[in-house]
């Protein structure tokens, strides 16, 4: 197999393009892990994940309910109330609480009310043991 120079430049593209689209949908914790890009649903949009305080997390019947804040999660700005069945949260990649939330006006989509709106959970990490 020969490569000629626009053989070349369309690799080049190509592996050049697929670096950046991935540093682009990257998204890390603070403590270095990805979290998943679809979890972030995009920081452009208005998402975004963040470590939450064990404090504001308990287990129940029926899975995690987590409290949040204002000051718990910088997208929070009063008090908000997530439930979350059992299998529905993520492996923590670094032993601490995680959740993503996601702007959206649909009130069948929302989560929790949230700034001026509502929020969707996205995403919820929990490390190995839970609470």
């Amino acid at each position: 197999m020969t490569f000629t120079p626009s053989t070349a430049s369309i690799v080049s593209f190509a592996v050049i393009s697929a670096g950046l689209f991935t540093q682009s949908d990257a998204h890390q914790s603070r403590s270095a892990w990805p979290y998943p890009p679809w979890c972030c649903n995009g920081q452009d949009f208005g998402g975004d994940c963040e470590a939450i305080p064990k404090s504001q997390v308990r287990k129940g019947a029926g899975g995690f309910s987590v409290i949040l804040h204002p000051g718990d999660h910088h997208l929070v700005t009063r008090n908000q109330l997530f439930l979350i069945p059992y299998g529905d949260e993520k492996p923590s990649g670094d032993g601490d609480f995680h959740i993503c939330l996601q702007p959206t006006d649909d009130p069948n989509e929302a989560d929790g009310i949230g700034r001026g709106g509502r929020y969707h959970m996205n995403c919820f990490f929990a490390p190995p043991d839970g609470v």
